[in-house]
């Protein structure tokens, strides 16, 4: 069976599966396209809130397909160039994305694989996945985000042995440091994580678009900048149908609650 990217919805759940079985679901650039084209029709799909991002089979991705790459120096410099420009289009496509994207790994997240994840918004990883930037194991440097993403995630000196070492770290320290966000016993991510994204399709979908676009941003705003487009946000929330109700709806709840 040749590589792809399929997809499932699943209630209110968009299931993205890395396929191409017997290289432990390694990238092929024809899944770009399809990443970036199934994010732009889930982004108006009203029946779609949240996207899962997963591998098939027992391992989330092996990252590059080293045997098409190894043969690069056949293509001219714009081909090879395509191909990155491709993986980041789809990197910036899943931070981007209005709505929840959760990368659930089971097995190994290596290379592009692992900065598949880290773009996500939150990753559910089984207990003993492992995940690794192995580039420079064979004379390359990363791509896709991991440098990016780790440097402003972990400590300079925990970012820099990963990088600089290509070694693997699990996803119980990951969990430690704060990058995995939730994990599961091993063959039971997929199930946590759409169960994650179940509670995640009860919240408002405009309020997480706006929590999605202000984090993106803050990294770079001045606090002062930050504030004027967190009030922005805010006041538009406020102003809104979606918002009143939900309030309306937590007071009448509190007000009939049984005294404590």
């Amino acid at each position: 069976m040749s590589a792809a990217l399929k997809s499932e919805v699943m209630d209110a759940t968009l299931v993205l599966s890395i396929s191409n079985p017997g290289l432990c679901n390694a990238l092929d650039p024809s899944m770009y396209a399809a990443g970036i084209e199934a994010l732009n029709a889930a982004e108006s799909a009203t029946d779609v809130a949240c996207v899962v991002l997963t591998g098939e089979g027992p391992c989330f991705s092996s990252g590059g397909n080293l045997v098409r790459l190894s043969q690069s120096h056949a293509r001219t410099p714009a081909e090879r160039a395509a191909g990155v420009d491709g993986l980041h289009g789809w990197v910036e496509a899943i931070r981007t994305f209005p709505k929840p994207v959760i990368a659930c790994v089971e097995g190994v997240a290596a290379g592009a694989g692992f900065s598949l994840a880290l773009a996500c918004d939150l990753i559910v990883a089984g207990d003993s996945s492992q995940f690794k930037l192995a580039h420079v194991n064979v004379g390359l440097s990363p791509d896709g985000g991991a440098t990016w993403h780790l440097m402003n995630l972990l400590p300079r000196a925990t970012a820099m042995q990963l990088m600089l070492t290509g070694a693997a770290i699990s996803a119980q320290r990951l969990h430690a440091l704060g990058v995995v966000s939730q994990l599961a016993p091993d063959g039971q991510a997929l199930r946590t994580a759409l169960s994650l994204a179940s509670t995640l399709a009860q919240q408002s979908s405009a309020a997480m678009g706006s929590i999605k676009e202000l984090a993106n941003d803050a990294t770079g705003a001045s606090l002062s900048a930050h504030l004027q487009a967190e009030k922005r946000h805010f006041l538009g929330h406020l102003a809104g149908n979606d918002a009143v109700q939900r309030m309306q709806t937590f007071l009448q709840k509190k007000q009939s609650a049984p005294p404590l």
